[in-house]
């Protein structure tokens, strides 16, 4: 049994919690993630690290409601444990295997939307006890659906970016990274991590700017062990799949198209799946998707 030791709610529908792993806290690296199950019966659900202590025997998750599982997991409370909890699965970002004084030399550019945070700040935090300065720039819709901003500020000089401009730069990451570009700002490389879409349009950006460009392909994983075939996507032209080969990859090189169609085929069910347990048996159907 895993053990719950912090719940904090970040955002409406977005968890953060530390949960004693001592064996995952022990080999975690940036870059990578964990699967957990609430119980038994539950779901495998792959989440990148957000954090991880080997000393305490800690790692911290945050994850989003999206899903029946992801619901009966903000139900769980401190003192609360996961039934399994797997990992460190996946390959680290290729940041950790640089030698350090190459890696100090790099001008990198995080790019970090939505839940994408959390596995952002990982990096971030790793490479600023490296002693490595980068930017940072984050992005929401919103003022209000911004999390971790104080940690993030912490370890990044942190660029935020709202698309209705209530807090930050007025737009969205790729208006701030084209804005931090024309004030002379140049990088090396840029690490986007965050919904698909928006990976998507900061590759266009960042191939016209001559940048390579990493994304993490964690939000089309879903078993995480290559055995569901979920995360198959296009890289190179080669077939890839993301929990076993990544889950970053060479943006520029990834078939943004076929990923996201993908996506879409295990959108519904899990969409079914989160309001039959919201609604438990008030729900009777009436969607007339489910076949209740």
């Amino acid at each position: 049994m895993f053990k719950i030791t912090k719940k904090e709610n970040l955002a409406p529908n977005i968890y953060l919690m530390d949960v004693e792993a001592p064996r995952i806290a022990k080999y975690a690296l940036p870059g990578q993630f964990l699967i957990v199950r609430v119980d038994e019966e539950g779901e495998r659900i792959p989440l990148t690290i957000c954090d991880y202590d080997s000393e305490k025997g800690l790692v911290q998750i945050v994850f989003q409601v999206i899903g029946g599982d992801t619901y009966r997991m903000s139900s769980l409370e401190v003192g609360d444990s996961f039934a399994d909890m797997v990992g460190p699965l996946g390959k680290p970002s290729d940041l950790t295997e640089m030698p350090l004084e190459e890696l100090k030399k790099m001008k990198i550019c995080f790019i970090a939307g939505g839940v994408g945070t959390a596995p952002v700040y990982c990096q971030l935090k790793w490479l600023k006890n490296q002693g490595v300065e980068v930017d940072c720039i984050q992005g929401a819709r919103t003022k209000d659906i911004i999390i971790l901003e104080k940690e993030m500020s912490e370890v990044s000089n942190l660029h935020i970016c709202t698309d209705d401009g209530s807090y930050g730069i007025h737009g969205n990451v790729c208006v701030a990274l084209q804005k931090l570009w024309d004030e002379g700002k140049r990088f090396d490389r840029v690490i986007a991590i965050g919904p698909m879409i928006m990976m998507k349009f900061v590759c266009q950006l960042t191939k016209q700017l001559g940048v390579e460009t990493i994304v993490s392909m964690n939000p089309i994983m879903v078993d995480g062990t290559g055995m569901c075939g979920a995360c198959r996507l296009m890289v190179g032209g080669k077939v890839k799949f993301a929990c076993v080969d990544g889950p970053e990859f060479d943006g520029h090189q990834v078939d943004f198209a076929q990923a996201m169609q993908r996506m879409k085929l295990y959108a519904t069910e899990e969409g079914r799946l989160y309001l039959r347990a919201k609604e438990g048996d008030t729900h009777h159907g009436g969607c007339g998707n489910c076949g209740n």
